[in-house]
């Protein structure tokens, strides 16, 4: 089969720890929740990956997450890890952070979302409107949401859309 016009002969390869030197993500887990394993497993595998990790742990409310992102203004992203299941309580001040400009990168989170056994798209949709800007149901889908969005920042920044300078400008570092 041929590529059509617009894709290669040759696809390029996967992005590999290499191509991630030098990114930073900040790594935390929600306020109320002292679990404390997850987090380090996902740190441990996003290093692996060449990410520079800035891990502030448990039990982490959004000001030191916005704190951190403010040390760090090159963070491509803040990710939110919860197994306790009450993430929305604990980030009822993401979006005053975010309009703030406290935290300025998207914001991941993934985990046990809900309390109790029976999970539904409420409460999914209710942390969008918290502010959180990607849900991930599996740890596996955080490299590769992570090199989607630095692509996706660099084409902002490529088509100089003035909204995004900040954001590429950091991801781009």
């Amino acid at each position: 089969m041929r590529p059509l016009h617009n894709e290669s002969a040759h696809p390029a390869a996967a992005p590999g720890p290499a191509d991630r030197t030098g990114r930073l993500v900040i790594l935390g887990v929600a306020a109320s929740d002292s679990h404390a394993v997850a987090n380090h497993l996902i740190a441990h595998a996003l290093r692996a990956q060449g990410l520079t990790v800035v891990n502030l742990g448990t039990c982490t409310p959004v000001a030191e997450f916005a704190d951190a992102c403010e040390r760090h203004p090159e963070a491509e992203a803040v990710i939110v890890g919860s197994l306790n299941g009450h993430i929305h309580e604990d980030l009822h001040d993401l979006a005053d952070a975010k309009r703030q400009g406290r935290i300025h990168c998207p914001v991941i989170v993934g985990g046990n979302l809900s309390v109790g056994s029976t999970k539904d798209d409420s409460a999914i949709a209710a942390l969008y409107e918290l502010g959180v800007d990607h849900v991930l149901n599996r740890p596996a889908e955080l490299i590769p949401l992570l090199d989607a969005l630095r692509l996706d920042a660099l084409r902002l920044d490529a088509l100089q859309v003035p909204a995004a300078r900040p954001l590429a400008a950091a991801v781009a570092r």
